[in-house]
């Protein structure tokens, strides 16, 4: 297992039934700040990240052969991806995508249900809505 930080972003490496060879462990670090790029609205909260990489079936000779899976933790909230791909690069690359998309669309629906919220209360400051934004009552 090895741990690496990079300013508020701490990486977990873990190899399983394979070693993780220094081609791999800086590929997955780009990936991984690649993504920790992505991250920089979380700036005060630590950002924890696990990576496993592995083989699903060690006599396998062909076939989905290679896995990756990875879990990101900031302040409560967990994204998690995992693929299987003929090609651990493949894997690690499939893996970065969805977790780009995931982080993505949690950022809109929160930004979203802000918005939402404070139309509710601007009409409501207005006198165009008599509902209470706060207990959804009229």
């Amino acid at each position: 297992m090895d741990v690496i930080n990079e300013q508020n972003l701490k990486i977990n490496l873990r190899g399983n039934g394979m070693d993780i060879t220094p081609s791999i462990h800086n590929y997955i670090v780009k990936r991984v700040t690649n993504l920790g790029r992505f991250l920089s609205k979380y700036p005060e909260e630590e950002i924890l990240v696990d990576f496993e990489v592995g083989k699903t079936v060690g006599d396998q000779r062909s076939g989905k052969i290679f896995r990756a899976s990875c879990k990101i933790s900031i302040s409560g909230k967990d994204f998690y991806s995992s693929s299987e791909q003929e090609d651990l690069y493949v894997a690690i690359d499939d893996i970065k995508e969805k977790l780009f998309q995931e982080i993505r669309k949690s950022r809109n629906k929160d930004r979203n249900l802000w918005r939402r919220g404070a139309r509710s209360v601007k009409k409501m400051l207005k006198g165009l809505s008599k509902r209470n934004p706060f207990t959804s009552k009229y």
